[in-house]
């Protein structure tokens, strides 16, 4: 099925990618929601403490929260339009999905006895995911593909290992602190390995990642440093996780940056009941995924424990890389299907 035509929905998403808003400074990104959200109809619309854009359409006592992210990690992917692919960074991560949100509850407008919130959230791409902690609702916006619904998320832990010793000659006995921290390294792969031993899902694995190796010599002493992520399933246990680590480590230091644990919807919720004919009425073949990232839900579902998924247009692949761009014609699908998910909740809510 053909999407329908749409050049203010493009317009807007457009828009929306040409404004630079780095993880941090996302303020005019913001200025910029609030002041479409009010044109577009939204009962009212404003930037909160934390720096969200929040739009509200309706006012009952009854919420419906869309929660996008408005930043983006760094790197420059130069904005254009080509054979109907619209090419910027965030045009998938996740200015797409949050655009959709937008045009869809336009459209949807005022619900009787509802308010549906769309909030923009700030610093989703930085470890603090401080716009999320400020919000409230259920529909996450991060690319899934306009016929597929995400359930879940794996957790992550963050860690730094860092290592000074004070400088040998190559040839002593001593290890070299570089030797120290690559040996932690294999060490914790081959940990993760037996963890992983019999498990067959990715969603299930703790994943391990080296993210940074750096060596520092200052004449007297030789540093080493890893940033090391670990992408955890839902029976990862921190704690215990933590302490063996540590043990790894000795005589290194051994700090945690971060640690979200994962989290995983039901797929018999009032949501996932509202989607699924939305999406096969705009032509889809509905499907359901879990991913080896991490995403706002992981901040939300523990803290509200309601019905929550993921939606948005874009292809999840593209995240971060060079060629992000979004497919057009699917991101106004994704407005189709929101449209139609949106009314059939709200209306099989107030039944």
């Amino acid at each position: 099925m053909p999407a329908p035509a749409d050049p203010a929905a493009v317009d807007l998403v457009t828009r929306m990618v040409a404004i630079p808003s780095l993880s941090g400074d996302e303020a005019a990104l913001a200025e910029f929601l609030v002041e479409r959200m009010t044109a577009l109809g939204f009962t009212q619309a404003g930037v909160d403490a934390a720096g969200n854009a929040v739009g509200r359409m309706g006012t009952g006592a009854r919420q419906l929260v869309l929660l996008g992210h408005m930043d983006t990690v760094p790197g420059v992917v130069p904005l254009r339009t080509e054979n109907g692919r619209l090419f910027g960074r965030g045009s998938v991560d996740a200015k797409g999905p949050l655009a959709a949100f937008v045009s869809a509850v336009a459209r949807v407008g005022p619900v009787p006895g509802w308010t549906l919130v769309v909030v923009g959230a700030v610093e989703e791409e930085a470890p603090t995911s401080k716009g999320a902690r400020f919000a409230a609702g259920c529909v996450i916006g991060e690319p899934s593909g306009w016929q597929a619904l995400t359930l879940g998320y794996k957790g992550r832990m963050l860690l730094r290992y860092r290592l000074v010793q004070p400088l040998g000659h190559s040839a002593g006995p001593e290890r070299a602190p570089a030797e120290a921290g690559v040996e932690f390294w294999n060490q914790v792969h081959a940990l993760a390995a037996a963890h992983n031993a019999g498990r067959e899902q990715l969603f299930e694995r703790v994943l391990p990642s080296l993210l940074a190796f750096r060596t520092d010599d200052d004449g007297l002493h030789q540093t080493v440093a890893l940033r090391v992520s670990l992408r955890t399933p839902e029976d990862f246990d921190a704690d215990a996780w933590l302490a063996q680590l540590r043990a790894l480590a000795v005589p290194a230091d051994l700090e945690t940056d971060e640690c979200v644990p994962a989290w995983r919807g039901g797929k018999q919720t009032p949501l996932v009941r509202a989607f699924l004919p939305a999406i096969r009425a705009a032509g889809g073949n509905p499907a359901f995924k879990h991913k080896t990232g991490t995403a706002d839900m992981n901040v939300v579902g523990p803290a509200w424990n309601c019905p929550i998924l993921a939606y948005g247009p874009g292809d999840s692949k593209l995240d971060h890389t060079p060629n992000e761009h979004l497919e057009l014609a699917e991101y106004l699908r994704s407005i189709a299907v929101l449209r139609a998910a949106l009314a059939a909740f709200c209306a099989a809510a107030s039944a």
